[in-house]
């Protein structure tokens, strides 16, 4: 566990004793969340995304450790196991590094190797790879010549049979040359030198071909610089017959790295040892090391999208709700009609329909007439436009509806990414089983604008689009490593326990599906929970999910109102001291006068002094005094609120040089996609960025943040817009 603590420690930039306590409260089958806000004392206060990390990394290294313990024991039972080779696995870092070690004693399927070996040829091959013996070689193979000595049936199984001097030398080569591929010391050599000059080379399967990967027609780069993104879209060009691609790798080098290794000067064997180690590295090692560095690519690139993905994700779900208004969700289409759905500031369905404003209908007037009734029967204060296809016709068709409203309405643009994954959904079927499923998608979006964090978690994290070829990565990973920040942004907002669908429960730490179920089931039939405590009555939900979930849920109107902050139970005895200390006692936490005090007073208080007075750590301390500042706040108020609009934008009113503000949609390896209220979203460049270097254009911005761009390329005919946000 040491090592593995170590390991960890030196690759995360943290302490070993951070490490190793984290390790201990996972064995303990504490969540991530639980630990990143309740146990900062013991981890040092690591963030959710580092412990994440330090997860990750933990089940990678014992997944390991379990693969050296295994080729032990397997090279062990064969009696091949020397210090040397104990030494080399036990030094490995990785699981590759493990296998190369094993290869040679990997139970072979037939190759021209072990048929050769049939043919008792291994003596031979030994005599040539010593290099000693003066006696010319033709000679010493005629020793090794069968066929007069095997019995008829035998002489026709020709794995048994050498013939000749040829097929006897030839054998003994075949022998050498898997032996070379099999060596670690090689494969690891040839490895660094392909990771340090090999290049990537790419060439168009069809040129007469137009297609999305014409950049890499004829493209070629060093596979030590090659970006992630490029690996991406490389593989899927291959997988779609576009692009053939293959590593080209300094073969001379390697040539000459084996031969040194194995021909010590000039003898009879030297030409046919160059052969040998060519075949080798041609038929042998070339092929499985370029697979080798493929996967390794991929794999690489695969993480970057899915870390891209993810922060991505986090951003949007932890968007700013628009509370207390009533909104009307527009999910555009043409032929089939855009979906209409109004819902109250509770989220309650009012009223919904369809209308034809765009083509081929074009009944501009009738839906106009439409929508300006339910403007104002419903009282809407605000439209939420879903952004697919059709959005920008509807918008132009909303911007110029609501000019004609009795009351003031602004509409804004809406992720509608995943709506419809939602609307067929057997979930959405049980919350709505007599609405159309096609109108689900625009409840779906006018909860987006209330609500981005508790609509979104009924969707399939894949389907929320935010990021680069998310198609193409490990479907397993991405899916564990979405789940992960889905559920640090939950646990990170809270979650009111009496109005909390299952679909958002579920994700609060310790909690499960099941119990999830079982708490709505509980709310239903005992009505809303008084206190944190009832849920020890909901069935299978113990005192170990109590302890892990409670400080994430909310109870607002209930008997305690510390139940309205982040304050774990086993905090309360300390909170109340605190709030004593300070001449108030927690009842003066919904008393809004009261409240201005209890934040000046708790401005004053020496951490350091009070943490020792009150024999609790300084982070839990700080952490309880901000809850007790803000009792019940949302921390998503921080977040940049959605550009609200009552007016379009053409890509005919564009002129370069114009200053704009925009929502950044999406966040990719090369820059990022900002919606500045024209059809397509503009491009800012990672190089338009600022004016410092920056590696990454997620150091700058993050999905939903509103920018100021300035218009530098208008591309009419491609319907694109470059924008810079060096202003």
């Amino acid at each position: 566990m040491n090592k593995i603590a170590k390991t960890i420690a030196e690759e995360l930039n943290i302490k070993e004793g951070q490490v190793e306590n984290t390790i201990k409260l996972i064995n303990e089958g504490n969540t991530i969340p639980f630990i990143a806000r309740y146990r900062k004392e013991v981890t040092g206060g690591l963030s959710d995304e580092i412990l994440r990390e330090l997860g990750e990394r933990l089940s990678y290294l014992r997944n390991l450790e379990q693969r050296k313990e295994e080729v032990i024991k397997s090279i062990d039972e064969q009696g091949k196991l020397t210090d040397e080779i104990l030494q080399a696995v036990a030094i490995s870092k990785t699981l590759a590094e493990v296998e190369d070690i094993y290869r040679p004693y990997k139970q072979k399927k037939k190759t021209r190797a072990t048929v050769a070996k049939a043919k008792g040829l291994e003596p031979l091959a030994n005599i040539i790879i010593e290099q000693k013996e003066t006696k010319p070689l033709e000679e010493i193979a005629k020793q090794y010549i069968n066929i007069d000595k095997l019995s008829e049936k035998d002489k026709k199984n020709k794995d048994k049979v050498v013939a000749n001097v040829e097929e006897a030398i030839q054998g003994a080569l075949d022998i050498i040359a898997e032996n070379i591929s099999d060596e670690p010391k090689y494969r690891k050599e040839i490895k660094r030198l392909c990771y340090r000059e090999a290049l990537i080379v790419t060439k168009a399967s069809k040129p007469e071909e137009k297609s999305n990967y014409e950049m890499y027609y004829e493209y070629s780069e060093n596979i030590r610089f090659i970006p992630s993104h490029r690996i991406l879209a490389i593989n899927r060009g291959e997988k779609e017959e576009f692009l053939k691609v293959k590593i080209e790798k300094p073969e001379e080098k390697i040539l000459k790295y084996i031969e040194k290794n194995i021909i010590k000067g000039e003898t009879q064997f030297t030409e046919i040892l160059k052969e040998a180690i060519l075949d080798s590295f041609k038929r042998l090692i070339e092929p499985s090391i370029e697979r080798e560095i493929r996967s390794d690519l991929t794999e690489k690139a695969e993480e970057k999208a899915i870390k891209v993905f993810g922060k991505n994700s986090k951003q949007l779900l932890l968007g700013a709700p628009i509370k207390g208004k009533t909104v009307m969700g527009f999910d555009p289409a043409y032929r089939t009609g855009c979906k209409i759905a109004v819902i109250d500031e509770t989220g309650k369905v009012l009223d919904y329909t369809t209308v034809y404003p765009t083509e081929p209908q074009n009944d501009v007037e009738g839906a106009k007439k439409e929508l300006l009734k339910l403007i104002e029967k419903d009282k809407i204060d605000m439209i939420a436009i879903g952004n697919g296809t059709a959005s920008r016709e509807s918008e132009m068709f909303v911007a110029d509806m609501i000019k004609e409203a009795s009351r003031e309405v602004q509409y804004v643009i809406v992720s509608e990414a995943g709506a419809s994954v939602y609307s067929a959904s057997k979930l959405a079927t049980e919350e709505y089983p007599d609405i159309n499923v096609s109108i689900r998608g625009a409840i779906s979006i006018a909860r987006r604008l209330q609500d981005p964090l508790a609509e979104l978690v009924k969707i399939d994290p894949k389907a929320i689009g935010v990021g680069q070829y998310q198609h193409d990565v490990n479907q397993k990973k991405l899916s564990e490593s979405l789940t992960g920040v889905v559920e640090d942004s939950v646990n990170k907002v809270g979650v009111d326990v009496n109005t909390a669908t299952p679909s958002l429960l579920s994700y609060v730490s310790g909690i499960n599906k099941t119990i999830a179920k079982n708490i709505v089931k509980y709310r239903d039939e005992n009505g809303k929970l008084k206190n944190r405590k009832q849920l020890l009555k909901v069935p299978k939900l113990g005192k170990v999910a109590f302890e892990q979930c409670a400080g994430f849920l909310r109870i607002f109107d209930g008997d305690n109102p510390l139940e309205i902050t982040a304050v774990h139970p086993e905090s309360y005895d300390i909170a109340e001291k605190l709030l004593k200390k300070i001449g108030f006692n927690k009842e003066d936490l919904r008393n809004k006068e009261k409240l201005d005090s209890i934040r000046e007073k708790l401005k004053t208080i020496s951490i350091k002094e009070v943490a020792k007075e009150l024999e609790v750590g300084e982070m839990t301390l700080e952490d309880i005094i901000s809850e007790l500042s803000k009792p019940g706040r949302d921390p998503r108020e921080d977040m940049p609120k959605p550009i609200l609009r009552s007016d379009v934008l053409k890509l005919d009113d564009l002129k370069e040089g114009m200053i704009l503000n925009g929502t950044v949609r999406n966040v990719i390896d090369f820059g990022a996609f900002v919606d500045i209220g024209v059809k397509h979203d503009g491009l800012v460049h990672i190089s338009e960025m600022c004016d410092k270097f920056i590696k990454n254009p997620s150091e700058v911005v993050s999905v939903g943040d509103i920018v100021k761009v300035k218009v530098i390329k208008i591309d009419k005919e491609r319907q694109k817009v470059g924008l810079s946000m060096k202003i």
